[in-house]
């Protein structure tokens, strides 16, 4: 067998950066994009993000490194004793003179531990509640927008473009991801919170029901919507979503923590979305039987009022008694009024006669006068009359009107003291 051709002169003298360099070149150039299966060994993480491990089997040891923005669909299961399935390519590093391979992909290898991993996966995510019935929300029943996530191209985005427009046509917005291989997971949870962001006064109407949809396939094809980066992002979903990934034997994470899972892609825009022609057939049913609906109400009014009012009394007949016993009581005030006034008049009339007996005028038609001075002072002294000039006497019938000085202005007027009378000439006068 012929020795190939070396790419070096023998006779050309070469530094050992030269011979690294030209290492690494024929290395990556023959080993451009390679995928290996091996037990991950001695896993290391920097601080920066980059993940550092070996790949190893019954004959060798590969090292190989992962960096920051190429592990973010794997960084969070890949752990020592898993066995793997690593893409990327082989290169050189000459500072330790040896091979690794650059992985920027990375997933268990065989369908028992893609399996085992889900297991794992599913019981952290119901220990934190993602998976309660509690935490979905309902979907609502005539949405006025859908908004969709899954791949542009293909079967499934014209399944529910259809599916939709044939039920009840409606505004639809599509999110276009990659649904599989590398970054499908951070495409998909991109587009799940791009949606939930939307605002109000954006150009792009918010939906009121997402649905994340794809084809069926392998569980190496659907492991996209394995990775927890999608699970979460469904999860804290504010708009209510749908999860339509796979067929119906096929079951993901997202389906876990979406709020309703469809077998189809066509199931979920059934799910999403009345039949119109439906609704239009219940309307008018529904306006059909109104009168009828309407008529049987009135009907059964009608009956209760009459079940009702067979209960009352006679109205005729309850007011006409309350009429005759206001009449009774009226006839009755009335004469309970008139005595009461004439028991008053009765008092007035003795009161008067009373006041008429006690009266001054009384006195005087006994012989009594009243002595006044001009200014109409009652004079009840001889001492307050002494001094005056001019007295009025007041008599039953008339008024005398008396002047005390002469003309000559002598006072002729004389007080005379009463004598104390004794006990024997108290009882002569009343004896007179």
């Amino acid at each position: 067998m012929d020795k190939p051709d070396s790419i070096v002169d023998f006779n050309t003298e070469m530094s050992v950066g030269d011979v690294a360099r030209l290492l690494k070149g024929v290395v990556e150039a023959a080993f451009a994009r390679v995928k290996i299966r091996g037990e991950i060994s001695g896993v290391k993480r920097s601080s920066a993000g980059h993940i550092y491990f070996t790949l190893k089997d019954d004959e060798a040891v590969l090292d190989a490194v992962s960096w920051r923005g190429q592990n973010t669909s794997f960084a969070n299961f890949i752990k020592d004793g898993l066995e793997v399935v690593a893409s990327g390519k082989i290169t050189t590093y000459p500072m330790r003179s040896n091979y690794q391979i650059v992985v920027d992909s990375l997933v268990p290898a065989g369908e028992g531990a893609l399996l085992k991993l889900l297991e794992e996966r599913k019981k952290k995510l119901a220990a934190e509640g993602l998976f309660d019935v509690a935490r979905k929300k309902p979907v609502p029943f005539l949405p006025k927008v859908i908004g969709v996530v899954t791949s542009p191209t293909g079967a499934v985005i014209r399944d529910i473009i259809n599916r939709i427009t044939d039920r009840f046509p409606l505004h639809i917005v599509v999110w276009p991801v990659a649904v599989q291989g590398q970054g499908a997971a951070e495409e998909v949870a991109a587009a799940i919170r791009g949606f939930n962001a939307i605002g109000k006064d954006s150009d792009i109407p918010r939906p009121d029901v997402l649905i994340v949809a794809r084809g069926g396939g392998s569980i190496e094809d659907l492991w996209a919507f394995n990775e927890e980066i999608v699970a979460r992002a469904a999860a804290e979903s504010e708009i209510p979503l749908i999860s339509a990934v796979g067929h119906e034997t096929d079951t993901t994470l997202i389906d876990y923590v979406s709020d309703l899972r469809a077998p189809t892609p066509t199931g979920a825009a059934e799910m999403a979305t009345p039949v119109r022609q439906d609704l239009l057939r219940r309307v008018n049913q529904c306006g059909l039987r109104l009168p009828d609906a309407i008529n049987g109400i009135l009907a059964r009014a009608k009956d209760s009022i009459r079940r009702l009012s067979a209960g009352l009394p006679d109205l005729s007949g309850l007011i006409d008694m309350y009429a005759q016993r206001l009449d009774d009581k009226e006839e009755r005030l009335d004469t309970a009024v008139n005595n009461y006034m004439r028991h008053l008049t009765d008092k007035f009339n003795h009161l008067r006669q009373v006041l008429e007996l006690c009266s001054y005028q009384r006195a005087l038609e006994r012989g009594f006068a009243l002595v006044f001075d001009k200014d109409k002072h009652l004079l009840d002294t001889a001492e307050k009359a002494k001094d005056k000039e001019t007295l009025r006497v007041v008599f039953a019938d008339s008024d005398l009107w008396v002047h005390t000085f002469d003309e000559k202005g002598a006072n002729p007027l004389k007080i005379t003291k009463k004598k104390s009378k004794t006990e024997d000439d108290k009882q002569g006068e009343l004896l007179l």
